[in-house]
């Protein structure tokens, strides 16, 4: 594939991880991730930038050294989750029917991302070997 195919691709993953800072269904991390893997193939300069950028940058070392999340980021992400998607649900949804979906799509959101390893435990467990 073309390099500028993976730099577009590499930069719309990243909008769509912004979009996900904001809603509640949509994830972030595994879009910064599919941006730098686009990145690490296409462009040099643009991976070392997203992985220097304070916020994302360690969260993608993280998931790509040790597949773990720090838990202090899947707290702000499940708190997250639960604030603005119950205020999403209580406010802007009507049905009942979109409510229990939106419940379950959320629900299913906040297990997943608390079944990820903890970087802790994975620092722990290679300490101790």
């Amino acid at each position: 594939m073309p390099k500028f195919i993976f730099i577009s691709l590499g930069f719309l993953f990243i909008a769509l991880g912004g979009v996900g800072l904001v809603l509640p269904v949509m994830p972030t991390t595994p879009f910064l991730l599919l941006a730098a893997a686009c990145f690490a193939r296409s462009s040099p300069r643009f991976y070392d930038w997203l992985l220097n950028i304070h916020v994302f940058g360690s969260l993608i070392k993280n998931w790509q050294e040790t597949r773990s999340i720090p838990k202090k980021s899947k707290l702000v992400a499940i708190f997250s989750i639960i604030l603005m998607g119950g205020l999403s649900i209580i406010f802007f949804i009507e049905m009942t029917f979109l409510k229990i979906l939106v419940t379950a799509i959320l629900l299913f959101n906040v297990v997943f991302i608390a079944r990820i390893k903890s970087t802790e435990q994975v620092k722990l467990k290679t300490e101790n070997r």
